[in-house]
């Protein structure tokens, strides 16, 4: 295997020039000095919240303090450092990120605007939160920057800004114990995404953005996060956004189980903060005076141990009584949400890149999925695997048709059917939500050299060289390339497709380059889960589908998605999927 390093090395593409663009508040106090960047200008590591290290550890965000008698010059032309995680490359192709530098004094943000956008422009906004199983990743990762989202946008006659967040991650983010509850401290990943929208709510006119018109979207943890951010609060308080978008998440698995406790639990133990006493304050007081680096060297160490178990992520929000005042599923089912326009969707073979390929049997299948759903009772796991009979599936010459159905159970459980029962209750209480599966990738051929194997398909982030228009961050040396005409068409449709939906509400218009025929996911106001339909965006079958029935596509119909989700969103198995 080539050097993970090649996939990442001159990723990001940085064209500088022309004059500098600065932005000052109404007041005077503060001035921000941007950077040109490949034809729109960026305003990068600007600080939402204050240092998270020392005694602010774990807590709630605190708003930056502006010194008085300005104004103070902000260079705004570095993202700084991200938040604690492992150094390094992740496996390319899903990302192509490196992390090079930590830090506890992490909060910053990166504002994204068409070039020569005047303050007074009152543009739609779009608010990244980034992916990584709240375990890695940061604001500027290379396969999610904004240039060629915005230059789409600009050229649809539709244009937007863009901002990207950092926000804690794994231990520091989602730590769990009774002292921190106690004190209002748990979720403190959340509680910094939620500062970051807020600060875009009441600073983004300054440059040239609509407070009142916010779409936040975000993919894997990040959608999982959009989810959430949705529910925040029971609904109890205002959100300071109006549309939002997941990808590839909404929902988990897990949230009210043992995951992170047992994650919190081994950690304590391998810094020797006295894991018998983990939820006392004199832990939690320990935890905070140690070394940062003592506590992410710990984190690393524990991750995948046989304690710290999940297939998927391990550092979970919890149910703390206050950010999330209920299990997630108890929320949606009680409607208490916020009432905005959402969009969600799965990209096609989501998970195959999560799923063993070593896989070949029936009891191979009922393995990997009985240890990602353990509490699943043996009943409802023989239900749920009776659903996807295995001559249903295909094979490759190098992955078993047990493998694309247990990728397929993997999909259906946390990116499908989960989603689509959320939607469900978003539109029966009003709202337009609109749903989609993503059908075309250009990662094959990198997966494929990566791995030795063949047919993965849609896996994972493939959305993103579309969504961002950014095809070129994956032309990296040394690994296969081979964008096609249809690509390179379907980066101009995805990309205005997502930022028209930030900017009208609505995912695409019958006019120019953007997807067309995507409509609301419920038929006629109907609820109904049987009843909702998918837009297949991307592939030889693009356009709006019906999951079953006469106007459900080959394709589509196949997957007998009412059927699956029927089961998988049956009050007894939610309760058993502890979310």
């Amino acid at each position: 295997m080539k050097s993970l390093a090649l996939f990442c090395a001159g990723a990001a593409l940085l064209h500088l020039g022309g004059a500098a663009p600065v932005v000052n508040d109404p007041w005077h106090l503060v001035r921000y000095h941007g950077l040109d960047r490949n034809g729109i200008e960026v305003f990068l590591g600007i600080r939402y919240g204050q240092d998270t290290g020392g005694s602010n550890r774990f807590r709630p965000p605190k708003r930056p303090i502006v010194a008085q008698g300005g104004p103070i010059t902000y260079m705004a032309t570095s993202p700084g450092p991200s938040c604690p995680q492992p150094l390094g490359p992740w496996v390319p192709p899903i990302t192509l990120g490196n992390i090079t530098e930590v830090s506890e004094d992490c909060l910053r943000l990166n504002v994204a605007r068409p070039k020569n956008t005047r303050p007074d422009a009152r543009l739609p906004v779009m608010v990244y939160i980034h992916g990584g199983s709240f375990w890695a990743g940061n604001n500027h990762d290379p396969n999610i920057q904004p240039d060629g989202l915005v230059l789409e946008s600009v050229r649809n006659g539709l244009p937007v800004m863009h901002v990207a967040m950092n926000y804690r991650l794994g231990f520091f983010g989602f730590a769990q114990s009774e002292a921190l509850r106690a004190e209002g401290s748990e979720n403190a990943g959340l509680r910094d995404q939620r500062l970051a929208i807020e600060w875009v709510r009441d600073n983004i006119a300054r440059f040239g953005g609509d407070p009142h018109k916010i779409t936040i979207f975000g993919q894997s943890s990040g959608g999982l996060a959009v989810g959430l951010q949705i529910m925040a609060y029971g609904a109890t308080k205002p959100v300071p956004f109006q549309q939002a978008i997941c990808q590839s998440q909404a929902l988990e698995p897990g949230i009210t189980g043992n995951f992170t406790a047992d994650a919190m639990r081994a950690l304590v133990d391998h810094v020797g903060c006295d894991a018998a006493q983990l939820d006392s304050a004199q832990t939690l007081a320990c935890l905070r005076s140690l070394p940062m680096q003592t506590l992410l060297d710990s984190a690393i160490a524990t991750y995948q141990s046989d304690i710290a178990h999940n297939i998927g992520d391990i550092w979970l929000p919890s149910v703390d009584g206050d950010f999330l005042p209920s299990a997630p599923s108890h929320l949606i089912r009680h409607g208490r949400f916020a009432n905005i326009t959402t969009m969600i969707g799965w990209c096609d073979n989501d998970v195959t890149f999560f799923t063993d390929p070593a896989i070949q049997t029936p009891a191979d299948t009922r393995a990997f999925i009985s240890s990602y759903l353990p509490d699943l009772s043996p009943s409802n796991l023989a239900t749920l695997l009776s659903l996807y009979p295995s001559a249903s599936f295909p094979s490759t010459p190098t992955l078993s048709s047990e493998f694309f159905r247990a990728a397929r159970v993997f999909r259906d459980v946390l990116m499908t059917c989960q989603p689509v029962w959320y939607a469900s209750h978003l539109a029966r209480a009003g709202n337009p939500v609109y749903l989609y599966d993503w059908n075309q990738t250009i990662l094959e051929p990198a997966l494929e050299q990566i791995t030795g194997k063949a047919g993965w398909g849609p896996v994972h982030t493939s959305e993103f060289a579309y969504v961002f228009a950014n095809l070129s961050s994956y032309n990296v040396s040394g690994y296969p390339f081979k964008p096609t005409e249809g690509d390179r068409r379907l980066a101009v449709r995805g990309s205005r497709s997502w930022s028209t939906f930030a900017a009208t509400g609505r995912p695409g218009r019958e006019e120019g380059e953007m997807f067309r025929g995507f409509k609301e996911a419920f038929v006629d106001g109907g609820v109904e889960e049987e009843g909702f339909r998918v837009f297949v965006a991307g592939g030889p079958h693009e356009g709006l589908s019906a999951v079953s029935g006469r106007e459900a596509s080959p394709a589509v119909g196949a997957q007998r998605l009412a059927e699956r989700c029927a089961l998988v969103n049956s009050p007894e198995v939610i309760e058993q999927l502890r979310y």
